[in-house]
């Protein structure tokens, strides 16, 4: 609607200058309304001091009477604590910046001032402002804001083991500002709570409880508190090792299950673990004294020579302000010494388990190596095999007249003619033709039921003419012609 408007309603050649000189003056106002130059934001510290800055950039023909230094520590309230004039010289009216405010330089041109001594209720906006003929005022305000570095501490707090949730250690950071941030660190399962006070200076106090239900086995963990803040460079962290206390739990040791009539200076061991530490150890025997051979020395008792007094059941006792913890153990004698087998050594055990392992590793390469053979076995030929040649073609034959063929070797017959084995067994005839015979290198043929019988007459009256050749020649078999690349498969031969 308004790209209509604007191409039904073209702003004219005058219109146009109008507007670009209204925003030049409008500019040239507000570079005029930066005549003085201060510095937007500063940051300091209690006890340190600070410089704030003001300068005056446009002079020309603006005269300049008087500068003053405005403090407003909050909206509403403005006092002054630092005047220079040229003639009058200068002036600090407010008590609270006496002996605490200087001019660095004695001009109206750079009315700078340092405050030192600083303290967290200085904190506000400060404004440079000049009297000046003929614009009047002229000022730039810049902000203090004070900052704290707060007090860390962390302690821990002695608490009872118990059933309830109690707080276990403390953390602070006190007086900062800003508020500081806290944070825990533990490994054992509790909770924590952070409450913050504020401070007539604007400072801040932040304190933080950690809680947990206290046991025996909590004594001693560690618990860390951190502490983030803005004026730390880093985070400040303490750990506090936890104080839980609890009654003794009692132990004995020492008993070995060989106290043999006329043993001499067998010994129990009273262990007793408490928060605080037991004050004392007590023996006592079931049976009511101690028998007379056994003597006490602290948490130790020993036995000078053992005999049927001390077999009885021995009970030792510890306490502290939280209570009293007790155990006790039956000794039993025996007439003789009973022998030990001493087990076997920690070296031995390692040694039998990496051979059990090592032994495990060879089997299993074992049965890899089998079934990666197999599947070599089981796979498609890695070969190309030779083109099938038919039996009795005319490739390079090998003779072998000396040597009878084998049971492996193919001897090339004609079509019904009688092969007799040399060592007087029946004669053959080949049965395979070029309508019958394989012709892929001696394959069997296919023969149905009637064909076999058939032949089998006709076998037996060859095989006794050839008997009789074989005799009237020396048994010398015919040379056998064998085709290289033909098949070593004999084709089927019936007798």
């Amino acid at each position: 609607m308004a790209r209509d408007y604007a191409a039904r309603c073209p702003v004219s050649p005058v219109r146009k200058t109008w507007l670009v000189a209204a925003a030049i003056l409008l500019a040239a106002q507000g570079i005029g309304a930066q005549k003085v130059r201060v510095e937007e934001e500063l940051e300091a510290y209690p006890t340190e001091s600070v410089d704030l800055r003001c300068q005056f950039i446009d002079g020309g023909s603006t005269k300049l009477t008087q500068v003053s230094w405005i403090w407003e520590p909050i909206d509403g309230q403005r006092d002054n604590i630092a005047v220079y004039h040229p003639i009058y010289g200068q002036s600090f009216p407010n008590l609270s910046f006496k002996d605490r405010v200087v001019f660095l330089q004695h001009t109206l041109e750079n009315p700078s001032i340092r405050i030192s001594n600083l303290r967290m209720s200085d904190a506000g906006r400060y404004t440079c402002e000049y009297a000046t003929y003929p614009s009047g005022n002229e000022q730039g305000t810049t902000t203090l804001i004070m900052l704290a570095k707060p007090k860390n501490s962390a302690k821990v707090v002695t608490v009872q083991a118990g059933s309830k949730s109690v707080v276990v250690a403390q953390c602070e950071a006190a007086d900062g500002k800003p508020a500081a941030t806290i944070k825990w660190l533990a490994l054992v399962g509790g909770n924590h709570s952070t409450s913050t006070t504020n401070g007539p200076d604007e400072t801040v106090t932040v304190r933080s409880e950690y809680r947990l239900v206290p046991t025996a086995a909590d004594n001693g963990r560690d618990v860390t508190c951190m502490v983030e803040q803005r004026t730390q460079e880093q985070p400040w962290v303490n750990t506090v090792k936890l104080s839980v206390e609890y009654p003794p739990s009692v132990s004995i040791e020492g008993y070995d299950n060989n106290w043999y009539v006329g043993r001499s200076d067998a010994e129990l061991l009273c262990l007793a673990n408490g928060n605080p530490a037991p004050t004392g150890v007590t023996w006592t025997a079931a049976s009511g004294s101690l028998p007379d051979t056994v003597m006490v020395y602290g948490n130790k008792l020993t036995v000078r020579k053992v005999d049927d007094a001390v077999n009885t059941t021995f009970i030792c006792e510890a306490k502290n302000k939280h209570g009293a913890g007790k155990h006790q153990i039956t000794t039993i004698v025996i007439e003789e010494e009973r022998q030990i087998t001493p087990g076997p050594s920690t070296g031995a055990v390692i040694g039998g388990i990496l051979g059990a392992l090592a032994f495990i590793g060879i089997i299993i390469g074992i049965i890899f190596f089998i079934r990666k053979r197999q599947e070599d076995a089981d796979g498609p030929p890695k070969h190309k095999p030779p083109p099938p040649v038919k039996a009795g073609s005319s490739t390079e034959m090998l003779n072998k007249p000396s040597e009878p063929p084998t049971a492996t070797e193919t001897i090339p017959l004609s079509p019904g003619e009688v092969y007799y084995e040399p060592t007087g067994g029946e004669p053959v005839t080949n049965l395979d033709d070029e309508s019958t015979g394989a012709l892929n290198g001696g394959a069997p043929p296919v023969l149905d039921d009637s064909a076999k019988y058939d032949n089998v007459n006709e076998l037996k009256d060859h095989a006794a003419d050839g008997h009789h050749d074989m005799d009237s020649s020396n048994h010398e078999p015919p040379a056998a012609n064998i085709a290289r690349g033909e098949s070593f498969v004999s084709p089927p031969m019936y007798v």
